[in-house]
């Protein structure tokens, strides 16, 4: 393994150790958060099993997808940037937009009594007992589009091609089977670990709510992650670090943050505050590496969103969520 290779994964897995540890030692029983959905109220050590869990699977799933792509060519996503100078520019520029998009969401859900706009509805994956209004849900997936995918979109498809920004496909049935095994696995992982979200509807609610809970999760969450994390972002990564590894972790931490408002977060102590962020990092930056691999590996940051996230996890099961939501 390259040095540089060698340097990244040790980063990687003293960070992963440091936040395991923390996380028991500030929470070695409960932890202060609404978590309705799951089976087992939230605590450190029970995170930190499911964390485990959640790492040996995408080990496998990451290895399932190097080899249905190991005889592709290389995508070289590093090669679809500018020079190191401008991608340094632009990472930094994103960076500080991604940053002043997240408090604009904090804000403008504060200001209209709303949760935090954040990367997810108020209630994603572990429910909430604080409702969540109609106007809420669609002022989410509303903002969350303007900010992330909109205006993003129009700004740097001024100066890169589709292709540039990770936005086509150079191997159409090779990324439709990888979306398919993918998409097949995670879903039976998810199903057997946690179940689903369509237990006590009816089928007219599953009929009428689990095409609009894609829709809307698409519209709040996938596309943002497509286009201003794996289409912008990853690319970039790659440039400035010249290693898969260090794409994969910046991949992740990114990924992490956009989700640091989460509407099950507190804030009212510095033990609550630090406890928020460190459980954010157990959820989402391995789930946020394994999108950066399947961008890495075929060049295409929409293989992610179909295979690891607008169906599993989030049509199977966050369909209840919207359909108490609104009603249906």
């Amino acid at each position: 393994m390259p040095r540089r290779e060698q340097g990244w994964l040790a980063v990687a897995v003293t960070g992963w150790i440091a936040v395991n540890v923390a996380v028991l030692l500030l929470a070695p029983s409960h932890a202060p958060f609404d978590w309705p959905a799951q089976h087992d109220p939230p605590s450190g050590p029970g995170q930190v099993i499911a964390a485990q869990l959640t790492l040996v699977e995408l080990l496998l799933l990451g290895l399932v997808a190097y080899a249905l792509t190991r005889r592709r060519p290389d995508p070289a996503i590093a090669e679809r940037v500018p020079p190191r100078p401008t991608a340094h520019r632009e990472t930094w520029l994103l960076v500080a937009y991604g940053i002043l998009a997240q408090l604009g969401g904090l804000l403008l859900g504060r200001a209209l009594d709303w949760h935090p706009i954040g990367f997810h509805l108020a209630g994603t994956l572990v429910g909430t007992t604080d409702p969540v209004r109609p106007a809420e849900a669609i002022g989410w997936a509303g903002y969350n589009s303007l900010v992330y995918t909109l205006l993003p979109s129009l700004w740097f498809r001024r100066r890169y091609t589709a292709h540039q920004l990770c936005l086509r496909s150079a191997d159409r049935r090779g990324d439709t089977m990888l979306i398919v095994v993918v998409l097949v696995l995670e879903s039976l992982a998810q199903w057997a670990t946690l179940g689903h979200a369509f237990a006590g509807l009816t089928a007219g609610q599953i009929a009428l709510g689990a095409p609009l809970t894609l829709l809307r999760y698409l519209a709040g969450t996938v596309l943002p992650t497509v286009i201003f994390v794996q289409g912008l972002l990853v690319p970039r990564y790659a440039r400035l670090t010249g290693s898969t590894t260090g794409t994969l972790v910046l991949g992740g931490l990114t990924y992490a943050a956009l989700h640091v408002f989460e509407g099950w977060g507190r804030w009212g102590s510095p033990r609550e505050f630090v406890l928020t962020v460190l459980f954010v990092l157990l959820i989402y930056a391995l789930p946020g590496a394994f999108k950066t691999w399947l961008t890495a590996r075929t060049g295409n940051a929409w293989v992610h969103a179909w295979a690891y996230h607008a169906v599993a996890p989030h049509t199977m099961h966050d369909t209840g969520l919207v359909v108490r939501i609104f009603r249906l």
